[in-house]
Order: C-alpha cells, then structure tokens, then sequence
C-alpha cells in the first residue's frame, strides 16, 4: 500500500512535470510567453531568454505613427523618428562599438527601435537606447539637416513609376484620411515642419504609457528588467490626449487619374479598395484572401501583377497593381485613355467563388508566412493595434474557414474602387490632373 501511494505522487509529479516542460522551454528558448513587466512609469517589457542566441536584440514600440502627422505637415511623425538618431556616426555605434546595428522604421501606425548589440554589451546597448527616446536633442539645427535629408528622399522616390501609383491610389481612396496621405512628407509640407512641431509630437506621443520594450536573445531576465527600470523608468509619461479615432474617409470619386510617368515608357496601374483593420476578428482571412486574389490577378495579367494586403489600426488598404508597364503605342487625348486591364477586373477576379483548392493554397501560404513573424512583433502587434486578448493569437490563421474568406469576398465586392494609371507614352508631356 505504501508502495502505491508513493508510485501515484511520482506518477503525478512526472505528469505535472510533462505539462510544465513544454511551456518551460519555450519561455527559455524565446517562444510564445515573454515575461512581462510593466514599469511605474507605464512602460511595458517583454523579455525572451534564448541562450543559443549570438545577439541581444532590443525593440521599443511607440504606438503612434504617420497617421498622427499634422493636417499638412506630412512626414513629421518619420523627422520625430529620424531625430533619435540624427547622424550616421550615431548610427555606426551600433555596429562599430557593439557589435550589432540599428535601424529606425517609422509606418502609418507605429515608430519601431530595432536594436542589436553583442551579449556582453546589452548594458552599454539599452542606455544608449535611453538616453535616444527620454531625451533626444531636437533643435533648429538638427531639424533642418533632418529637413534637407527627408526633401532628398521624397524627390528621389518621385522619380519612381511605383511610388508615384502607390502614393496616388491611396491619395484617390483615402483622401485626406490619414492613410491617404504620404509618409514621407511633401516637398511643401515638409517645408512647413519646425522643431517646435517635433518638440510638440514629441510630448504628445514619444512617451513611456504609449510604448513597449521587446529584449530578447542571450540574457539574463532578472538583469535586463534591472537595467530597463533603471534606463528607462525616468522616461515621461505623455501629458496630453492622444486622439484615437479619426472621421473615416468618403468613398473614391469615380473616373481615372492620369499622372505623367517620370521614366519613358514605364507605367504603373493600380485598383484600390478598403481592407480589414489588424484588429479586425477576418484579419486572417482577408490575407487568405488576398493570396487567392494575386493568384487571380497574375494568372489574368502575368508575372508583373499583384495583390498587396496592407493592414491598418482603422481599415487599410487593398491594392491590384500592374507595374512596369511598356506600353509604348498607346496613346492617350488629354486624360482618356483605353487601359486593358481595368476591362473585365470585377467579373473575373472579384466576382467568383472561393474555390476549395484556392483556400488550400492561400490558408498553407499564411500559415507558412505567419511563421516567419519575429515573435516579438507579434507581441508588439498585441499593444500597437489593441487586439483581443493580451497574447497574439497564433492559432486564428488555422482557424480560418473557406466560408470566413467567402465572406470577406462578398464584404469586398460591394466596395467602391479607386482607379489609377500613371503613364508614359511617345507624345510630350501632358501635366498630371485627376479626371473625376
């Protein structure tokens, strides 16, 4: 009898034990649960042990983006994001000093740190990083050396075919809705941008209650949550309301656009219609979704076609594209021009049914790219875009049904389209102007 009862606490230990180690190692080896800290304050941590790591990476999240640039002062939220780290020397540490690098990515709905170092250098890297967010240098100097570097990107993308169409279908469908209006800024607004104004975003939203630290590789949990409280625990909280909500967009007016090509013979084609929101319960299947419309569009159009998903915190964009062009021969009175591929778009790539093996293909290729995601973002993703729950939800993609796609087809159909060609063609120049 005594021999049962002490074989039943083993059984029952080597079980609890077998339920434990799954979750153990993935906790250690950088899996699914971070620990989670929260700083006094407002700032969130997420750290990830993976001892097999060769770097320390560190990525700080500040959930506002481009979508929060002034009513024209465009490109102001990517100069805020630029300032952080205004030269190269600044940026060559990262890689010189540390071992690792640096890059800044600034979206319509986030400013994103990604930050590596050596191991042995995680101290030295996350006070670097401090001292960049709590008290970056913003001047008139600074800013317009910031200035001069965004106006020489902007006239460099303008002498792109594929901007220029990305740029103006958003402009088309959105209008002056956030996500139509450009990252990057305009020559005109860019020249409006003060650094009073980046003084002013920078209060309002470069602040600890509205970011969250991801620190994952080779470290030590309990030492990496000592140095983010004492690097980052001084940094402020944002002493201003941050508007969340923005009155959405009227539907695209009718007709198509026509903008002069800044490459001979190159021209570019696009159909713009509103996606699903990231937090949005089809989010997953408006991607099944739109792998299954590419595979329409290219097998309509060739190779040179696609279908791009670009979710937003509100609604984003879904763009066809036909890009690089050579349509040399065509001509065009004015802004009327005869374009192929808008001929038969909605019957046969819109229009029919989810078929049972398109689904098939789309649902393996989410799945497939779902997990390439760096887990830290998708815990990132959790903050930016306030999804359900406070984990990301790894098993919604191969939850998604043939029917949620369906009804995110039939959702779609029903949405006005924004059309647009940016064209070259052997006549002179004719100026850009929107036909209504």
């Amino acid at each position: 009898m005594r021999f049962e009862k002490v074989f039943q606490k083993f059984a029952l230990a080597a079980l609890l034990l077998g339920a434990l180690a799954p979750t153990a190692f993935a906790q250690k080896s950088g899996g699914a649960v971070p620990r989670q800290e929260r700083l006094l304050n407002g700032l969130k941590i997420l750290m990830w042990n993976d001892p097999t790591a060769a770097k320390v990476s560190v990525k700080i999240r500040v959930h506002a983006g481009s979508a929060f640039d002034p009513q024209g002062k465009e490109g102001a939220m990517r100069m805020l994001a630029e300032n952080l780290f205004p030269s190269q020397a600044v940026r060559e540490f990262y890689s010189d000093d540390l071992g690792g690098g640096l890059d800044v990515t600034t979206t319509y709905d986030y400013i994103q740190i990604n930050a590596t170092s050596n191991p042995d250098q995680m101290l030295t890297l996350l006070e670097s990083l401090s001292a960049a967010v709590t008290n970056p240098t913003i001047d008139k100097e600074t800013t317009a050396q910031l200035k001069a570097a965004q106006l020489a990107k902007i006239s460099e993308q303008m002498n792109d075919p594929v901007y220029v169409a990305d740029a103006a279908a958003a402009s088309r469908l959105f209008g002056t809705f956030p996500y139509g209006r450009p990252r990057l800024g305009t020559p005109e607004s860019i020249q409006k941008i003060d650094f009073a104004d980046l003084i002013d975003l920078k209060q309002r939203f470069l602040a600890a209650d509205n970011a969250t630290v991801a620190i994952s590789g080779n470290i030590d949990a309990n030492l990496a949550f000592k140095a983010a409280r004492r690097y980052l625990g001084a940094w402020l909280k944002s002493d201003k309301r941050v508007p969340s909500t923005f009155r959405q967009p009227d539907p695209p007016k009718s007709g198509m656009p026509i903008f002069d090509s800044p490459i001979a013979k190159r021209s570019e084609f696009r159909i713009a219609l509103r996606g699903n929101a990231r937090g949005d319960k089809d989010h997953y299947a408006a991607s099944a979704l739109a792998s299954i419309l590419d595979r329409r569009f290219k097998s309509r159009e060739g190779d040179k076609a696609f279908v791009r998903n670009s979710p937003h915190a509100l609604p984003g964009l879904l763009l066809f594209g036909v890009s690089d062009w050579n349509l040399a021969g065509i001509k065009r009175d004015g802004n009327k021009i005869a374009v192929p591929v808008s001929d038969g778009y909605q019957k046969q790539v819109l229009d029919p049914a989810v078929k049972g093996e398109e689904f098939d293909a789309a649902k393996r290729q989410l799945v497939a790219e779902i997990a390439l995601l760096p887990v830290e973002d998708a815990w990132l993703d959790v903050d930016t875009f306030k999804l359900a729950g406070t984990r990301p939800d790894s098993e919604a993609a191969q939850a998604v049904s043939i029917t949620d796609v369906q009804r995110v087809l039939e959702r779609l159909q029903k949405e006005p389209a924004a059309y647009i060609l940016v064209f070259a063609d052997d006549q002179a120049p004719v100026p850009s102007k929107a036909a209504n």
